[in-house]
């Protein structure tokens, strides 16, 4: 299985990054702080800096699903995140928007990543779904449960449930978090606040280029 890197843009001065750092990354995010600073825009101009990769809409969508991402999808990402603790008809809504688009929903564990994810599968299979395991800045910021979402990630994948891991990835803990072969390794600040933006990139990209992940 190829890991997928996700570069996160959480702050307007890391979008000047994007042309430096892109071309290591194979999805770029439109963080919620940027979305909330810039609206739709900052998805186009993600797409543009980023020489066209795919764009995650991280929105966090608790209601409105449909409404939601009908304005997300039409903007041009092809992902967004949804709250897993959002409504079963928040999340079906989203995702026949996301369908209609090629889109892909991805389902945001951040409030509560032990949760039952049963009810999350609608009667589709666990391939079709995306899980987000995401550790919240401020709890990891305070000491809490800083890498119990990486403990989580064969337990979902084996499961059979898509994976996208977030949440305080860099270079110390990156190993790890190959082992446990989530689809998508999402990586922040790792990058974006190194003294060496580029040359942490490039070195991120090296090791799962050369991990071969398994559960």
């Amino acid at each position: 299985m190829t890991v997928r890197l996700q570069l996160a843009i959480d702050a307007p001065e890391h979008l000047a990054l994007i042309p430096r750092v892109g071309q290591y990354f194979d999805v770029i995010e439109v963080g919620t702080p940027v979305l909330k600073r810039f609206g739709l825009a900052a998805i186009s101009t993600v797409r543009e800096l980023g020489g066209g990769k795919p764009v995650l809409a991280d929105t966090k969508t608790a209601d409105g699903g449909a409404f939601e991402a009908e304005m997300i999808f039409a903007a041009g990402a092809a992902m967004m995140t949804v709250l897993a603790h959002a409504s079963l008809a928040t999340r079906r809504n989203a995702d026949e928007v996301a369908q209609r688009y090629g889109g892909e929903v991805v389902l945001d564990t951040i409030l509560d990543g032990d949760l039952d994810v049963e009810p999350l599968l609608d009667g589709r299979p666990p391939q079709d779904v995306w899980l987000a395991l995401h550790a919240p800045s401020d709890a990891r910021r305070a000491g809490v449960g800083t890498e119990d979402h990486i403990d989580r990630v064969a337990q979902r994948r084996q499961r059979g449930f898509r994976v996208s891991l977030a949440g305080g990835i860099r270079r110390a803990n990156l190993a790890r978090a190959l082992e446990v072969a989530p689809e998508i390794v999402v990586i922040g600040s790792g990058v974006t606040e190194a003294t060496d933006p580029e040359g942490e990139a490039a070195w991120i990209r090296t090791q799962v280029d050369a991990s071969t992940p398994g559960i």
